[in-house]
């Protein structure tokens, strides 16, 4: 190994100061100095790490903080104490975020142009979309100097070594939720290109933007940088980066069939600061064989609504068909204001005549479905309002009234589960979610899907069994003919031990401005049943998150912190002694 003396110095310094904090400690500059030091460089005005520091060093915060004292103590080859390494690590986030800002948003460009979205009839590991990015981030990982492993196409691995045997698992996913391109539009009417980064104002509008592809560049670049400025390591980082998170979740396991699976794992895959537990992923998929309609009146024919069961999508629309369109429509539309009026005004029911066809459309506004209170669910509102036309607007009976029927009667307008009486909640996990997303149609079944996220507090066997006992209940009352699908997982919760939960909450926390506590998540990540895995980050909780919505978006000053923030997590959580 090539080292230079600057670099052998900082290697020696470093690896003698490991031993020098056992104790959790703080990095003392605040972000409104660290906002004063990113005002004072651009990308141009820096080489690298160390003449990066001698800035600093010279600059007033340096002379009236405690910070020129350990950047003088770093240059000078000298033992640091566990706040200074901190300081240094504090740093080196600062200077990643200076130096490749604008590389790292260019690369995040770059991978939202990929598409790579679950096609039907493909799996992902064939799919040429996949293909493509891997060769992309391959060629990311190796102009890094960073090692890259592509695991039969299932799992993308790049490697940071360290001297020590333990390993670091740090998750991202290259898939993104399917998008319905005529929904990606702004208020003001500008059309967006969900495979294209627009940005407006501080706004990244584009798909992955958000979820998660924003998490694969920034700690691309942070391992880059550590790598860059030979900074050594007490143990090993892997960056894994999954292509089935958001459908099958296949990969990962795969993955770990073939490979050992590491100590610790960190999915940036979700909320800041320091996430320990998870709901359980669950659906309840109702399948109804298509029949032909009987009675009088008009006939649906079609209807949208998610199209993936964690997805709530901003609209819905049903496609009807009648001997008299133009009526049709005006009485959907008055029976529609009407109801919308009585639900709460804050969603908007429209009837138009489309050819000999009546288009009705419900929209709302999308969400990810482990937070349905951030969004006004379409596919509920559409359902109830079919169910409520009974009477008042003739309608023929079908496979999609009888969907209609059994979402009205058994999940309604509540996502809590209130309807059917199955809710639940923990004190520190939260309540039960039961969301109506996905909506598919074959020549033979119209899919009904309903996303559930569990907390602790009742075990999935036993929800399953509260549920199919009341929904088959309700089938033979109502003669509805109906099959059902259940899978409810496990909730994950992390009893948080340990140095390196303690750094991470450090870190984000002290970055973010953040209340220095724990969170929990509706959102399951490929860390849920790993050894050691919390999420850390990408998303602020007190921000409504953008993934799997219409418009997703990334603010350009969030993704530049995320990237600060996780290389100076990977700087101090491989040089604590101990984890």
């Amino acid at each position: 190994m090539d080292f230079s003396l600057k670099h052998l110095a900082a290697t020696t310094l470093m690896l003698a100061s490991l031993s020098s904090f056992t104790t959790a400690a703080h990095a003392n500059i605040t972000p409104q100095q660290g906002a004063a030091i990113l005002k004072t460089f651009s990308d141009a005005s820096i080489t690298d790490f160390r003449q990066f520091l001698t800035s600093v060093a010279k600059s007033d915060l340096a002379k009236t903080d405690d910070l020129g004292t350990a950047i003088s103590a770093f240059l000078d080859n000298k033992s640091l104490s566990a706040d200074q390494q901190n300081e240094i690590h504090r740093l080196l986030g600062l200077y990643t975020r200076v130096k490749y800002g604008s590389a790292a948003t260019e690369t995040l460009r770059e991978l939202v142009a990929i598409p790579t979205f679950r096609v039907d009839g493909v799996a992902q590991h064939d799919n040429p979309e996949f293909i493509k990015i891997a060769d992309k981030i391959k060629s990311l990982a190796q102009a890094f100097n960073l090692t890259f492993r592509n695991v039969d196409n299932r799992v993308y691995e790049i490697s940071l070594e360290g001297s020590g045997d333990e390993v670091v698992g740090i998750h991202a996913h290259a898939d993104v939720v399917p998008v319905t391109p005529e929904n990606w539009v702004l208020k003001d009417g500008t059309r967006l290109d969900p495979f294209k980064v627009t940005l407006i104002g501080d706004r990244m509008y584009g798909r992955g933007t958000e979820d998660d592809k924003n998490g694969i560049v920034v700690a691309l670049y942070a391992m880059k940088v550590i790598k860059e400025e030979k900074l050594p390591l007490a143990r090993n980082f892997k960056l894994l980066v999954d292509t089935t998170e958001e459908t099958s979740g296949d990969a990962i396991p795969y993955y770990f069939e073939h490979n050992p699976t590491p100590n610790y794992n960190l999915a940036l895959d979700g909320g800041y600061p320091v996430v320990i537990a998870e709901k359980g992923y669950g659906t309840v998929m109702a399948n109804f064989p298509k029949r032909k309609a009987d009675g009088k009146g008009a006939e649906i024919v079609s209807m949208t609504g998610g199209l993936a069961t964690n997805q709530i999508p901003s609209a819905s629309v049903a496609t009807l068909l009648s001997d008299k369109p133009a009526e049709l429509a005006a009485s959907l539309q008055k029976a529609g204001t009407e109801y919308a009026k009585r639900n709460g005004g804050d969603f908007e029911v429209t009837a138009k005549v489309v050819g000999k066809d009546v288009t009705l459309t419900v929209t709302g506004v999308s969400a990810h479905s482990s937070e349905p209170e951030s969004g006004i669910n379409p596919v509920a509102r559409m359902l109830v309002f079919i169910n409520s036309l009974d009477g008042k607007v003739a309608l023929k009976h079908n496979h999609i009234t009888d969907a209609a029927r059994y979402a009205a009667d058994n999940w309604g307008l509540d996502y809590l589960g209130g309807k059917l009486a199955v809710g639940f909640s923990d004190a520190f996990m939260g309540p039960l979610t039961t969301s109506l997303t996905f909506v598919g149609m074959d020549e033979n079944t119209f899919k009904l899907a309903v996303n559930l996220r569990v907390p602790k507090g009742k075990s999935p066997e036993v929800l399953k069994r509260e549920i199919a006992d009341k929904l088959d209940a309700w089938s033979k009352k109502s003669r509805v003919a109906v099959a059902f699908d259940y899978s409810i997982a496990e909730p994950m919760y992390r009893n948080p031990e340990g140095e390196w939960v303690k750094a991470l909450l450090a870190v984000a926390s002290e970055n973010l401005g953040m209340e220095h506590k724990f969170g929990t998540s509706a959102g399951a990540t490929s860390v849920h049943e790993l050894p050691n895995g919390v999420q850390f980050g990408l998303a602020r909780p007190e921000v409504k998150y953008t993934g799997h919505t219409d418009n997703e978006f990334k603010t350009v000053d969030q993704f530049l912190l995320d990237l600060q923030i996780v290389t100076e997590m990977f700087g101090r959580i491989g040089q604590l002694p101990k984890l």
